[in-house]
């Protein structure tokens, strides 16, 4: 029978690195009284060894648990993924570890997901929810666990929450359109039962009543809709397409480049496109696609700055953060062919 080897200890860090058991502590925290020369060495040392430190061990030592749950309506969807990279570099910098789970757009099994989260005893949550109701608000508050709603915002929330200027952003991608000449605008969106894209189909339709515009047709064609929409297809197909297209989220700007060029429109000629979300595909296609830029970034980070905040023990009113995005101007636009500017 092969003997078992023996468990590499915090000690063994310590005498590699040549520091004190508490410097390598420090370390596996994240904590900053540690020169950056010493800090690489210990990890050095651990990568060697193949330290794992004892979470357990440091939870119980310390009285709190230094996980972060993060709750995203789905694992698909590359705007939420790219969210939780973000997070876990803070969490790295900061010595927490986070766990994610998946709602998978069914607010049902979204709260079963929240509930085996919640279980972990997490130190604090991040929250992105499936709809506006947010009905598990209330498991959430039931708790003393604090957590940040982030981008999909409820109707009401006890919360801080993080979120983009929806309107102006989108009203700003109509009001680039309208300066080439485009009049026959189409607003594809996922569900309208979503705030943050009603607002932005808002956005919108606000700036077309207020240049004098025709009011926007807005086709919604559901979460999944990477394949090319049939409702989209037909469109493009009739007698009065649209000059151009303005796609509410990733998944949307791909299906309707999918469907734009079945269809045989070719972008920009016969039809201009503008994208949400900003990807490296999208900079990869020919032509590349102009895009609505959210700052996915900013938002992981300032997220984790509110869930800090509140797990140092602020208790200050709930506060909204809302972030602006930029229009990444590319090939996908351009003016209408003469004639169908009305």
């Amino acid at each position: 029978m092969a003997r078992k080897t023996a468990q590499i200890s915090i000690r063994d860090v310590a005498e590699a690195a040549q520091v004190s058991v508490a410097t390598v502590s420090n370390v596996v925290r994240s904590r900053k009284n540690v020169s950056d020369a010493v800090r690489a060495r210990v990890n050095d040392a651990i990568r060697t060894l193949n330290y794992l430190p004892d979470r357990a061990a440091m939870q119980l030592r310390e009285g709190r648990n230094r996980i972060i749950g993060v709750l995203v309506p789905s694992l698909d969807n590359p705007f939420f993924t790219a969210i939780i990279a973000c997070l876990e570099e803070c969490a790295r910098k900061d010595g927490y570890d986070i766990i994610v789970g998946s709602a998978g757009e069914e607010p049902a099994y979204g709260s079963s997901r929240l509930k085996a989260l919640l279980s972990w005893r997490p130190a604090g949550m991040i929250i992105l929810p499936n709809d506006d109701y947010f009905a598990d608000a209330s498991i959430l508050d039931a708790t003393s666990i604090p957590y940040v709603v982030l981008d999909r915002l409820p109707h009401s929330c006890m919360a801080d929450t993080v979120a983009v200027e929806n309107e102006q952003s989108a009203a700003e991608a109509a009001a680039y359109l309208a300066s080439l000449g485009h009049r026959r605008i189409l607003v594809v969106a996922t569900t309208l039962s979503l705030a943050n894209i009603r607002e932005r189909c808002a956005g919108i339709i606000a700036f077309c009543a207020q240049a004098g515009l025709p009011v926007p047709q807005v086709l919604e064609v559901g979460h999944h809709a990477e394949e090319g929409p049939a409702a989209l297809t037909e469109m493009l197909t009739g007698r009065n397409i649209p000059t151009a297209i303005i796609a509410l989220t990733n998944s949307i700007t791909l299906g309707a480049l999918r469907c734009l060029y079945q269809s045989g429109c070719n972008v920009p000629d016969d039809v201009s496109l503008v994208g949400y979300d900003d990807y490296a595909w999208m900079r990869a296609t020919q032509p590349p696609i102009t895009a609505i830029r959210q700052p996915v970034e900013e938002m992981g980070v300032q997220s984790w700055s509110r869930l800090m905040h509140r797990i140092a023990g602020e208790s200050t009113a709930p506060m909204q953060v809302r972030l602006p995005c930029t229009l990444a101007v590319r090939g996908s636009t351009a003016p209408p062919k003469t004639g169908k500017m009305s």
